[in-house]
């Protein structure tokens, strides 16, 4: 979830000058109103993300409930989807896409989460580390790092927006870490350093993800770990830790977006702790499309 928050934006938009401002538009395929019109506007289409994500099985299983019979789910990457997203925003055309929250467009765009009533997304999720057995025996004091890692969506946001901006994602993590000294602090609260001990994190291209990897990245090597990331898709990414191959994951969304893998490992890793709360998925919309229900796709 570019693997992949009740929060209902990220509170980086504080820091993004960008002039986007929402509003009405006049033009009757922008606005949706009824079911039909929308289905019509978008071509019956939902923008997703990689088809291995937790969010696409997620939304697939929304249309089913929904019944949502004419509609189909477009996979693609995060980036595509984002792409997708900005094209239709400039022109004030209507969209929908597979959205989550912490995620820098939240700041980017004025959009909007369809209402689920049936649930199907869930209800507030959590980001979750995710190691191998045998990790806090092996790198106990890399295991008391992850276990002690805790953040905010201001937190991340910050990160995401400076990549988005242009930074590599190496700065914008040390330029986080720079200026959140006593948080990382925090994390790192009764950790020895170690000598050159080999770790290799996984993750998925979610901008999210990518945050947070590059961060936690930079905070072990600084205590003398030498660090290795690699990037893989959500299926491979849950199978590596698994099966021991690398050392942990930090992108595990559960109870929903992840459900399928957590089950599907159950017993062959570790759940080392949540370090985001109140995290989100769903159906998103820009806010000037007529439309608030996943429901009001149905005809």
């Amino acid at each position: 979830m570019t693997l992949f928050k009740k929060i209902t934006g990220l509170g980086a938009a504080s820091i993004l000058a960008l002039g986007l401002a929402a509003c009405g538009s006049d033009n009757a395929n922008s606005s949706g109103s009824g079911s039909d019109s929308v289905g019509k506007s978008v071509d019956y289409k939902i923008t997703g993300i990689d088809p291995g994500a937790g969010i696409m099985q997620a939304t697939e299983e929304a249309i089913k409930e929904y019944e949502l019979d004419k509609w189909k789910l477009v996979s693609g990457s995060g980036a595509a989807m984002t792409a997708s997203l900005k094209k239709a925003y400039d022109k004030k055309e209507p969209i929908i896409i597979t959205g989550w929250n912490p995620h820098w467009m939240f700041s980017k765009y004025d959009l909007k989460y369809l209402d689920d009533p049936k649930g199907v997304y869930g209800g507030a999720e959590e980001i979750h580390s995710i190691g191998r057995l045998g990790l806090k025996d092996d790198h106990p004091e890399a295991y008391k790092v992850l276990q002690q890692f805790k953040w905010e969506d201001t937190d991340m946001g910050a990160v995401m927006v400076d990549i988005q901006d242009g930074e590599k994602p190496e700065v914008a993590a040390q330029n986080w870490i720079n200026e959140n000294e006593e948080k990382v602090a925090e994390w790192t609260n009764g950790v020895n350093k170690v000598d050159g001990d080999k770790l290799k994190l996984v993750y998925v291209a979610w901008d999210s993800t990518i945050a947070s990897t590059n961060v936690m990245k930079l905070v072990l090597e600084d205590l003398g770990y030498n660090v290795s990331i690699s990037q893989v898709e959500a299926g491979p990414m849950w199978t590596a830790v698994a099966d021991g191959s690398a050392d942990a994951l930090l992108a595990g969304w559960l109870p929903v977006t992840h459900q399928t893998y957590a089950e599907k490992f159950e017993g062959k890793y570790e759940d080392i702790g949540v370090s985001m709360e109140n995290v989100k998925i769903g159906l998103t919309v820009p806010a000037y499309m007529d439309i608030d229900s996943i429901e009001d796709l149905k005809e």
